[in-house]
């Protein structure tokens, strides 16, 4: 079985020059990985591939090692908020993703936090890992930070939904 994943130039640089995981990532999985312009993932069993696929996606949204292979374990979830459903407009966007992290990244710190998720804004996108019930609560006070609302009905959001 085959399966490819599309990720940003930069991010395939990346993986290019880190070939130790890649290696990790074919040997605890049992698959091969190809790298062109799309990287190929093949092997037997689907779960493998997905959980593969899913490791580099993450890579490609901006996530450090450590943090996507996270999601070779299945209580890991990555969840992809695309700002393109919120606005089109490049200015707005860039709003949308300042208001999302915050004065020096204190808002963003506070979701992840408050969640035991972590996140990350990389493009057009805000991208969460974690267990799926703490990334239901981060992924909705993201939402609700990409829909306007104000920062102080957010963080009472999150106080309410606080993950001990």
């Amino acid at each position: 079985m085959i399966d490819y994943v599309l990720i940003p130039e930069e991010k395939r640089r990346i993986l290019k020059k880190k070939k130790e995981w890649i290696e990790e990532l074919e040997k605890s999985q049992n698959v091969k990985i190809k790298m062109n312009e799309e990287i190929l993932i093949e092997g037997d069993d689907l779960l493998s591939i997905l959980r593969v696929k899913n490791v580099l996606k993450a890579i490609g949204r901006g996530f450090d090692w450590e943090t996507a292979k996270k999601l070779l374990d299945d209580e890991y979830y990555l969840e992809i908020i695309d700002l393109n459903d919120y606005s089109k407009s490049r200015n707005k966007q860039t709003i949308m993703r300042g208001r999302v992290i915050g004065r020096e990244g204190k808002f963003k710190r506070l979701i992840e936090e408050d969640t035991k998720t972590k996140l990350a804004v990389y493009g057009k996108t805000v991208s969460i890992i974690g267990k799926p019930e703490h990334v239901k609560i981060a992924a909705r006070a993201v939402r609700m930070i990409l829909e306007g609302k104000k920062h102080s009905t957010v963080m009472r959001f999150l106080a309410r939904n606080k993950v001990e």
